[in-house]
């Protein structure tokens, strides 16, 4: 949950691969973290993927889709099993996250001189 006690959704789906309730729960619980730089998510969507053809180092792929309000965040990350695929895309749509805030931050608190000189201002009557 949000900082306004609003239920925010993260949806874990698997492709060729069977979700289990404790995979399904690992990635629910590395996501709740993401909700501690924004609080205007609207959805974190998962979707971890098995690729038996696939060499060892690159089976499983992990996709992130965070929904909020302004740019969505995408993700993807490769590894050879599906927890640490999980655990990375978590840690990679964190770091999205914590630079989006930075630069939200950086833009809020940075004043901007403004030129008057070449602006013909209306005289007061």
């Amino acid at each position: 949950m949000n900082k306004h006690n609003t239920p925010s959704e993260v949806i874990v789906s698997g492709i060729h691969l069977e979700l289990t309730p404790s995979l399904k729960t690992f990635v629910q619980e590395k996501a709740s973290r993401l909700f501690r730089h924004e609080e205007r998510i609207v959805r974190v969507r998962v979707e971890l993927e098995c690729d038996p053809r696939q060499d060892v180092t690159h089976r499983f792929t992990a996709k992130g889709h965070i929904a909020l309000n302004g740019p969505d965040l995408n993700a993807t990350v490769e590894a050879e099993e599906c927890h640490k695929a999980a655990a990375l895309l978590v840690d990679k749509l964190d770091q999205m996250l914590r630079r989006r805030a930075k630069t939200f931050k950086t833009r809020r608190h940075d004043l901007h001189a403004v030129e008057w000189a070449d602006v013909a201002l209306p005289k007061a009557v």
